[in-house]
């Protein structure tokens, strides 16, 4: 017993000088807190030996914890490279982040990066805090540090990418969105980032070869087939959008507004029974519902089934009264002008949010051309007569 209680001081008091010369060498007063866990280790034991004392099993497990496997673990941790100082740091911070307290969070965070600039986790958790807080330019130069600490953090890559869009950035944004689809091509929110950009520069073109080649590595990704519908939509390449939207509807069924798209999609090529029933498995968009009963409305007219148009009418304006004035400007209304119920207009309405500004766009373009299609339909036409109408006076010339 005598010798392990000698061996065990030994190295106790070996490993007790290593980690005080650790704390000399980088400077780092976190090591206290191990040196003084070590030295109550081995006072607790040279009082054991001094006053012939018998300690329980329990303590002299603590002792053997505090003075010899607890510096060892540390040893071991720091030849993988993984220091322990910053495991202090983070897991304050994070203790800190659970007690609702971002500053002190933050404090230690700093501490951390300030002793050791080449801290990954330092940075990164510096950088998601600022981020969740607001400061998207602190939280892009965390995010830089860390690219620089591990140049394959594709996520963070991704991060500095959004916060640079939501800064309005878009040159920058997309630039770093492509230099990032280059290193990971099958990374989806990098591809829907990207094209939304695209979008909103009306580089629409480049957005669909973007989808398309995210189609390699993402064939079931219903998302890409929906938003390359949206991109031919706004090309007027009405086929190929038709054909992205069927197959996103294919693999989500609950696409709802995609299948608005296609009812209008159905309207501008005249084809009256395939919009109705687009029309009628939209109605389950908040947003949409009251647009879908609206146009059902003038299908119904077309077809001459008044009593179904007065009904979807009715619904789309008491679902939203804004559709009461439009109802009443638009003529081919006009036969049922008295069976449409006028709307309580003190009654609140709170009409649902989820269309993104690019659906939005979409839907303003096929309205537009639905609009435009219209229109030369009806001046064809007139062409037709008033050549009709031409024919009968030449052919009347001539009898004459």
């Amino acid at each position: 017993m005598l010798i392990e209680k000698i061996i065990f001081n030994i190295l106790a008091f070996s490993l007790f000088i290593f980690i005080f010369f650790k704390m000399i060498k980088k400077n780092d007063t976190n090591y206290l807190i191990i040196l003084c866990m070590q030295a109550l280790g081995i006072a607790i034991s040279f009082i054991e030996i001094i006053f012939h004392l018998h300690i329980s099993a329990i303590i002299r497990v603590i002792i053997y914890l505090l003075s010899v496997i607890i510096p060892i673990l540390i040893i071991y941790l720091e030849h993988r490279k993984i220091n322990f100082s910053e495991i202090i740091y983070i897991s304050s911070a994070k203790i800190a982040m659970l007690m609702n307290n971002s500053k002190l969070a933050k404090n230690f965070l700093i501490a951390l990066i300030t002793k050791y600039p080449e801290s990954y986790l330092g940075h990164k958790m510096l950088a998601e805090i600022y981020e969740a807080e607001g400061g998207m330019r602190k939280a892009i130069d965390e995010y830089v540090q860390v690219i620089d600490i591990n140049k394959k953090d594709y996520a963070s890559y991704y991060k500095i990418s959004n916060l640079l869009n939501e800064l309005g950035k878009k040159d920058e944004a997309a630039g770093m969105l492509e230099t990032l689809l280059r290193k990971k091509p099958e990374m989806l929110e990098a591809t829907t980032l990207l094209g939304d950009i695209y979008c909103e520069q009306e580089r629409y073109k480049e957005a669909a070869n973007i989808y398309n080649d995210a189609l390699k590595y993402n064939p079931t990704s219903y998302e890409l087939y929906y938003n390359m519908g949206m991109v031919y939509t706004l090309l007027n390449d009405f086929q190929n959008a038709k054909a992205c939207y069927e197959k996103a509807a294919s693999i989500n069924t609950l696409l709802y507004s995609g299948y608005y798209n296609l009812a209008q999609i159905s309207l501008i090529y005249n084809d009256l029974e395939e919009a109705e029933r687009y029309f009628l498995q939209s109605v389950n968009n908040k947003e949409l519902e009251p647009k879908a009963y609206y146009n059902l409305a003038k299908i119904y007219m077309i077809k001459n089934d008044k009593e179904n148009a007065i009904k979807f009418l009715n619904v789309a304006i008491e679902i939203d009264h804004s559709f009461y004035k439009k109802a009443d400007a638009e003529p081919i209304f006009f036969p049922i002008k008295t069976y449409i119920n006028f709307p309580n207009m003190e009654e609140e309405q709170e009409i649902e949010n989820t269309l993104s500004t690019k659906e939005k766009k979409v839907l303003k373009h096929l309205e537009k051309t639905i609009k435009l299609v219209g229109k030369l339909s009806n001046n064809n036409m007139k062409l037709k007569k008033d050549k009709k109408q031409e024919k009968r006076k030449n052919e009347q010339r001539e009898k004459e």
